[in-house]
């Protein structure tokens, strides 16, 4: 039987969008995740130590996520992501191995790298292989699903980490972390690629050269670049505050996990409806992220459980501009410096994340955390106003 081209297009598109949500579930399965804290202070780890494994973590991915993404564009972009899960996978296996600080430290940094090699070089091979199948206006549709699968593995990991910590202690844990890395390794290699990249040093710097050139050249590649870290660092540095936020709603802590569960389920459906929002254009965009600003500073300055309901609903917001902002993005760059430029937006993300945990420490330390979630809806609404400005300034034009 011969295919049709439309039909084997199809068969195409599919593989590589199959083989896309496997490696984003695999990714975030993690049972580790939910317990690695506790297997630190169980070793005897301090906070102030468990604090440096943290900013240790942090400094790593900032330090190589430029490069790493440079290295996409000059080497084999599948390569890196098959190479990531596997430093990550070593990371692991140290920490169970020879559980000690210089082993959780040198966990962190290889974890650090791991996730720098798959920043950028997954988006810049998805969009490039989308786009040699003439489906590149599915990207924002694709990748809202990646990430709601990458979420549903949250969940997943958050349920079963108990129940195999009790049964194997944090060997288990470790020993199931692991796996998932080597299979997340092993799909990875499932992924199409029909680039032909050259290796080198001077075609490193070339690439890098390139990259930053474009960015300086378009003003519109620079304008997508900003959107990224400006829709995507705020929410992402508060969810790690959601579990403070949730208990001083006054609910017992047995609770927490459940009304933690309700956010995460706004997320994901945010992810699944990316897809559609693409079509809102810019104005569009602008009304989500002003939409979900609002819903974050009424549902958290509430208060109460049911003010949980609207938090929801804005982090589903956050994370369908959060995959519009990179489709946006990838529809700009040209693909010789595509993984290149995405790193960059994710360097932005990172530096204002941390600037974030620095603003919420100061806000929360003299009042609530509701109080800090709420004035974190201000930038979302001065973002939401610049888009609404650029839209009339082009109208006008």
């Amino acid at each position: 039987m011969t295919l049709t081209p439309t039909r084997a297009s199809d068969v195409r598109v599919r593989r590589l969008t199959t083989t896309l949500y496997g490696y984003s579930f695999l990714e975030d399965f993690i049972l580790l995740y939910p317990v690695y804290a506790l297997l630190f202070s169980d070793t005897g780890l301090s906070v102030g130590q468990i604090s440096s494994l943290f900013a240790l973590w942090s400094v790593t991915g900032v330090l190589l996520e430029v490069p790493s993404g440079v290295w996409a564009d000059a080497v084999s972009r599948r390569l890196l992501l098959w190479l990531g899960p596997l430093l990550t996978a070593a990371g692991f296996a140290l920490w169970v191995l020879v559980p000690s600080y210089g082993a959780f430290a040198l966990g962190f940094v290889l974890w650090g790298a791991g996730g720098a090699l798959g920043s950028g070089a997954l988006e810049a091979l998805v969009y490039d292989e989308l786009e040699r199948l003439d489906a590149a206006g599915r990207y924002a549709r694709v990748m809202g699903r990646a990430r709601a699968a990458g979420l549903v593995a949250v969940m997943a990991a958050m349920g079963l980490a108990g129940p195999v910590l009790t049964w194997g202690g944090h060997t288990a844990v470790g020993a199931a972390s692991v796996l998932v890395c080597l299979l997340s390794a092993a799909t990875a290699l499932r992924f199409p690629e029909h680039r032909s990249p050259k290796a080198g040093h001077e075609n490193w710097a070339a690439t890098l050269r390139a990259g930053l050139a474009e960015a300086r050249a378009d003003r519109s590649v620079r304008g997508a670049l900003l959107l990224v870290p400006a829709v995507s660092a705020v929410w992402g540095a508060l969810d790690e505050y959601t579990p403070l936020l949730v208990r001083g709603t006054g609910v017992a802590d047995g609770t927490v996990p459940y009304l933690l569960l309700l956010i995460w389920a706004g997320a994901t459906a945010g992810s699944l409806l990316a897809g559609e929002g693409e079509r809102l254009g810019t104005g569009g965009l602008a009304a989500v992220l002003a939409g979900a600003g609002l819903a974050l500073a009424v549902g958290a300055a509430a208060g109460t459980p049911a003010g949980l309901v609207l938090v929801a609903l804005a982090f589903g917001g956050f994370q369908a501009a959060t995959v519009l902002a990179d489709a946006r993005l990838q529809r700009r760059i040209e693909d010789t410096g595509r993984a290149t430029l995405t790193s960059v937006a994710g360097l932005g993300t990172e530096l204002t994340t941390i600037a974030v945990y620095g603003g919420y420490a100061v806000i929360a330390s003299g009042a609530a955390h509701s109080t800090a979630f709420a004035v974190f809806a201000i930038p979302y609404l001065t973002t939401a106003a610049a888009l609404l400005l650029a839209v009339a300034a082009k109208v006008r034009a």
